[in-house]
């Protein structure tokens, strides 16, 4: 997610998760070709498993992204078809490419031939008026000759002019039965579902019928949804951190990186919500806003307020 999964909500997400596969914010090929790549780039060794996300339609450059990250370390690298904003349209990528199959699978036959990671890729159940599940069926058909690994589908269609890219994430209906067909036409194709799936019980009932599932806002929404990963989804036997638990974790890595200039705000953004639907939530992040400086004293400062409420709570009981 844009302006969310960067490598400090991702350092967070692992103290909740070992096994989910996380993704990097998408970035243009372009960008990773010739800017920043530590800044781009960069993660922490306990990301994995982490996937890079690109935004491209040139299949030389995607080629040569793949190789770059493999060389980082990636464990897999995803094309992104399903962004609908008017910046990567101007780019001629992002959703706009689902009306462009043929290009969609030469990029990917590229980026095999460039590396040895799984090359999956990432798209809406349609796009403007090409929101049949014909459509759709048609667009997954050509690029799956060219390989790819797996096709993770957000259960909504797009649409590129007239609205924002946060109406595209809740206007369009979702359509969960078209993703669930897609499987059932493309059986050898490993298939994952995403859009508005908010709960681990959700997630496995699509996984009655789908190989996968993709949650993205509800990550950053409610994170400690996936303390119980792990156990539910990937049958770990590891105790399920409590929310202290994931709290106290973050105190070291922020402390480290503030004695090297890094602002301590960059950890906790992502923590936010951390306590969401907990009495206490409101002071856990007025806390941490306004003691953000502090680093781990915010934390510290937190978990004082978040537990003096429920003291209350359980007095006034």
């Amino acid at each position: 997610m844009m302006d969310r999964t960067d490598r400090f909500f991702r350092l967070f997400m692992r103290q909740l998760t070992q096994q989910t596969l996380l993704y990097t914010e998408m970035v243009t090929a372009r960008a990773v070709l010739h800017g920043d790549r530590e800044r781009l780039l960069g993660f922490y060794d306990t990301d994995h498993p982490i996937a890079l996300q690109l935004g491209g339609s040139d299949p030389a450059e995607l080629a040569e992204c793949a190789k770059i990250a493999e060389d980082w370390g990636y464990d897999e690298v995803n094309i992104n078809i399903g962004c609908p904003s008017d910046r990567v349209q101007s780019g001629a990528f992002g959703a706009c490419l689902m009306k462009n199959p043929a290009l969609v699978a030469a990029c990917v036959t590229a980026m095999r031939a460039a590396t040895t990671l799984p090359v999956t890729v990432k798209h809406r159940i349609g796009v403007d008026d090409l929101d049949a599940y014909e459509d759709m069926a048609r667009f997954v058909s050509i690029v799956s000759e060219s390989g790819a690994d797996r096709f993770s589908v957000h259960a909504r269609k797009a649409w590129l002019k007239g609205l924002s890219p946060k109406a595209n994430r809740n206007i369009p209906p979702i359509r969960y039965a078209d993703v669930y067909r897609l499987k059932a036409d493309f059986p050898h194709l490993p298939i994952e579902i995403n859009g508005h799936i908010k709960s681990l019980d959700e997630s496995l009932d699509h996984l009655t019928r789908l190989d996968a599932v993709m949650i993205g806002r509800a990550a950053w929404d409610n994170p400690y949804l996936f303390a119980e990963a792990d156990r539910r989804i990937f049958g770990a036997t590891t105790p399920i951190p409590t929310r202290q638990e994931v709290a106290e974790a973050m105190k070291a890595p922020i402390e480290a990186a503030r004695a090297h200039g890094i602002p301590p705000r960059w950890f906790l953004t992502p923590m936010l919500n951390l306590f969401s639907g907990i009495p206490g939530t409101r002071r856990w992040k007025r806390t941490l806003v306004e003691r953000g400086a502090e680093g781990a004293g915010a934390i510290d400062a937190g978990l004082a307020a978040v537990a003096a409420v429920a003291a209350r709570r359980e007095m006034a009981s």
